[in-house]
């Protein structure tokens, strides 16, 4: 059986299991989940690191293969086990997808990243405010390139959902969910209707529910 290493509210973690459901697959039928990372540890094991060195969630391990980097997951599981044709195969909806998948993980979420780790993770006495609303404004006016691509089109790469797709709402729902619990913190969000409209439509859709968190994961 397929193993998923990694906690449920690693944004990582959730690409992986958001892409399974829409394969179809369900833990514990298809898959193994085990919680890995924060507090619940795993990670800095060595049975751990030997299958990922670099002692991050998620892992996957199917068969004798080891995969990490979630997105390179994606495109293995798609890739591998897209029986249900849930995502489009021609060659310009698969690259424009991945164009989105690699601008999610190069370009939008490093800012967006800084902000999150800076009002989640770290102690509020530690916490560097001016570093965390530039980040999250940078990562919002990044977010209009985004909202211009949804004027001509449903989904991230054409009309059909894409596994591009599934990162950038992940990263999406974190910059609303910010903005609605830190509003002080991180200056106003932009007004994006068309992230708006997708976002709507993901939900309605999509298997995102399956992954979808309506309060941020708070380390006090």
């Amino acid at each position: 059986m397929m193993r998923l290493w990694g906690r449920k509210s690693s944004i990582n973690v959730q690409k992986v299991l958001w892409c399974l459901a829409e394969l179809g697959l369900q833990e514990g039928k298809d898959f193994e989940r085990i919680d890995a990372g924060l507090h619940f540890g795993i990670n800095r094991t060595p049975e751990f690191l030997a299958l990922n060195p670099n002692g991050l969630v998620p892992t996957l391990q199917d068969g004798d293969l080891v995969l990490w980097e979630s997105n390179t997951i994606l495109r293995y599981l798609v890739r591998q086990y897209d029986k249900l044709k849930r995502f489009p195969v021609d060659t310009t909806s698969q690259y424009q997808s991945e164009k989105w998948m690699d601008w999610q993980l190069g370009t939008m979420w490093p800012p967006l990243r800084v902000a999150f780790l800076g009002l989640t993770r770290i102690p509020e006495a530690d916490r560097d405010y001016a570093l965390i609303k530039s980040s999250y404004q940078e990562a919002d006016a990044l977010l209009a390139l985004l909202d211009q691509t949804l004027e001509k089109h449903v989904y991230c790469s054409g009309e059909q959902f894409s596994v591009g797709d599934i990162p950038l709402a992940l990263c999406v729902s974190r910059w609303l969910l910010l903005e609605q619990t830190f509003p002080d913190k991180t200056g106003p969000r932009s007004q994006l209707s068309n992230i708006d409209r997708w976002m709507r439509q993901i939900e309605l859709e999509t298997k995102y529910k399956v992954v979808a968190q309506k309060e941020l994961n708070i380390v006090k």
